[in-house]
């Protein structure tokens, strides 16, 4: 039996929902400190440049001491959400599903955000709404060093170069015929729709083997 622990994130890489769609269970961890310079708060598409970071700004605490992810409020005095929206109609307007999926997802970039741990798990919802995925996930009581379950939580680490050897896909936005692998879930569903479902299940995750 496949039992995943990992972080939620802002629109999940293609790695994580990868992991989250093959396994049996997922343990979601909320019991973490916040670490800035995560998936946490960041997400990647693929953009007319190149790679495009889309950053959730949050509230840091006024005294400077931690706080748990699952206390972490946005901060919404800068208008993140509709730079984020604009962003994404800028990359994906020509994708052959974005008009199919835009009414779905532009109120989450509409609604009012204060909890970034709410705001992360109605994304990943929304996703697995959007690919009707069937995933069974729980969340964490407590912090565990060594857990039980199979601990994917380095997965929240963007700064991790690994090789996870994802086929590729078509992309509208390749420049130069160069395929930008492990971007954010958004980037699969534009491009591939429906078929983003097969994709998840498919990918050979060498941390399964």
């Amino acid at each position: 039996m496949k039992k995943i622990l990992l972080h939620p994130s802002y629109y999940p890489s293609i790695v994580q929902m990868a992991a989250m769609v093959q396994a049996d269970e997922v343990v979601f961890e909320i019991e973490d400190n916040y670490q800035k310079q995560s998936y946490r708060t960041r997400t990647y598409i693929a953009h007319s440049n190149g790679v495009l970071l889309l950053n959730i700004p949050i509230k840091h605490s006024i005294d400077g001491s931690k706080l748990k992810t699952k206390e972490t409020i946005v901060e919404n005095a800068f208008p993140w959400q509709s730079q984020h929206w604009k962003s994404l109609q800028s990359a994906y307007r020509t994708s052959p599903y974005f008009e199919f999926y835009e009414d779905d997802l532009i109120p989450l970039f509409q609604d009012p955000v204060s909890s970034l741990l709410e705001f992360n798990l109605k994304a990943f919802q929304l996703i697995c709404e959007l690919l009707d995925l069937d995933i069974n996930y729980t969340f964490s009581e407590e912090y565990f060093k060594n857990p039980q379950q199979l601990d994917l939580r380095f997965l929240i680490n963007p700064k991790l170069k690994n090789d996870f050897n994802l086929q590729d896909y078509n992309q509208v936005l390749n420049k130069d015929n160069e395929f930008h692998s492990n971007l954010s879930i958004l980037d699969l569903l534009f491009n591939e729709g429906p078929n983003a479902q097969n994709y998840l299940e498919t990918q050979q995750l060498h941390f399964f083997v």
